[in-house]
């Protein structure tokens, strides 16, 4: 687990009578498939390492036997240790590709195949897959919203997020008769149900107002209806506006654009959003300075606690590799070998971001995760100010662990005013709100 995914030893390799080079010496100590000598899982983290070195390098031919022996020696239906290392090993396979790719001004097609741990577990271990996808990185809308669902579902990542999230605002607008919310990717809206029903128990009930962005007109409008729906149910007077942001569009623009009422109360919500805009950092700093010009309320981000966004490669690769030893981990301790839903989310949600953070470079690149203190200093010089999280947030947080993931992997700490959400002991969510 993750207590085995250390750096390895290297008692070993002194015992060669000369050095040797590193993919002639793991060929030697690593044969593949031989369940007789699978490699204790203590060396799989330096064998992930050894073959980013090699990549980045360009010792492509080098790499490519490493991965060879990686990929017999992982599975996707494994301990979280082999599925870790599956993950890894296609994602620095796909980096090779596009990097052989550019060399001969080819397209690379990688095939996504999801594992049917049914007729693994009956057929003495070889596999039946689903063909999902054929693609570089996952770009199929529907087989990402399904997994963006699941991992809402089968782990505790998102909901800490937005229930975090939903208890700032609820206490930003005490008292307001008119709440315009402002939510960047509002994605399927799961986050606003809850809020909505705490408004609406509020006497008298404000109104509510939500503008949601998205890429996907189609989408926005079902979350819209939905919301709308829901709204209805409860009485409550509502409003649904939907903003479409391309990927490659400037939300700066977007943002000048919204509508904004002088009775209502503005309420700004980027939970995990802003680290997208961190490939231009000037843009960025506009963006966060916009958005204090529109007189929010209350602010609220949460973000990965975790630095994806380094320029050289191999750092990059090592943190991205200890942050989701811990994500995998979790998910082992906390759901069963064959369920399905967490293939997905390991395939398809966490796969595309590992995929992105190692095969991806330069402004194609999406997953810029950074750590809480990089973020507190941007909206700080920003003109923002941190919030305190309070204590019934924090009970509401602790209760929606012990209720619906109660294993004690999980790990609640408040920091500089705002709450993470790790495994162990490596953090890995941050919340905050700010004005």
């Amino acid at each position: 687990m993750l207590g085995s995914f250390g750096s390895s030893s290297h008692e070993e390799e002194e015992e060669e009578e000369e050095p040797t080079p590193p993919n002639v010496y793991l060929h030697h100590q690593i044969q593949p498939r031989s369940f007789a000598s699978v490699p204790p899982n203590i060396h799989m983290r330096q064998l992930l390492i050894s073959c980013a070195e090699l990549v980045s390098r360009s010792d492509v031919s080098a790499a490519r036997r490493l991965i060879a022996i990686l990929s017999s020696n992982s599975s996707p239906y494994g301990d979280s240790t082999e599925r870790l290392v599956h993950q890894f090993t296609k994602a620095l396979s796909l980096r090779i590709n596009r990097y052989a790719a550019t060399a001969s001004a080819a397209t690379p097609t990688t095939f996504l195949m999801i594992p049917n741990p049914a007729a693994a577990s009956t057929s003495g271990g070889s596999t039946s897959n689903i063909m999902v996808h054929d693609l570089g990185p996952i770009n199929d809308d529907a087989l990402l919203q399904s997994s963006y669902l699941s991992l809402n579902q089968v782990t505790p990542f998102i909901r800490f997020s937005q229930l975090t999230a939903n208890q700032a605002i609820l206490e930003a607008v005490e008292g307001q008769q008119a709440i315009h919310i402002l939510d960047f990717d509002i994605m399927h809206g799961v986050q606003w149900p809850p809020l909505m029903q705490a408004i609406a128990e509020r006497y008298p009930p404000p109104t509510l107002r939500i503008t949601g962005t998205g890429h996907d007109l189609e989408i926005l409008r079902r979350t819209g209806d939905r919301l709308a729906k829901f709204a209805h149910s409860l009485g409550l007077r509502f409003q649904f506006h939907p903003l479409i942001l391309l990927t490659n569009e400037d939300p700066i623009s977007v943002a000048s654009s919204v509508l904004l009422l002088p009775d209502e109360t503005l309420v700004v919500n980027c939970v995990h959003y802003l680290h997208r805009l961190l490939k231009d950092r000037d843009r960025l700093h506009l963006f966060l300075h916009r958005i204090k010009a529109m007189g929010p309320r209350v602010l609220t981000v949460a973000e990965r606690e975790a630095n994806h966004n380094h320029p050289i490669f191999q750092q990059r690769f090592v943190e991205a590799l200890d942050h989701y030893a811990a994500v995998f981990d979790s998910l082992e301790a906390t759901l069963p070998p064959n369920s399905r839903e967490r293939l997905a989310v390991e395939q398809i949600w966490f796969g595309r971001e590992i995929a992105d953070i190692v095969a991806g470079e330069g402004e194609n690149r999406r997953e810029r995760h950074e750590r809480f203190r990089s973020w507190e200093v941007m909206l700080r010089s920003s003109g923002f100010s941190n919030v305190r999280l309070s204590p019934f947030a924090l009970s509401q947080a602790k209760l929606l662990l012990r209720l619906h993931y109660p294993s004690e992997g999980y790990q609640l700490h408040i920091l500089n005013d705002s709450f993470f959400l790790g495994w162990q002991n490596q953090p890995l969510f941050s919340v905050s709100s700010w004005n």
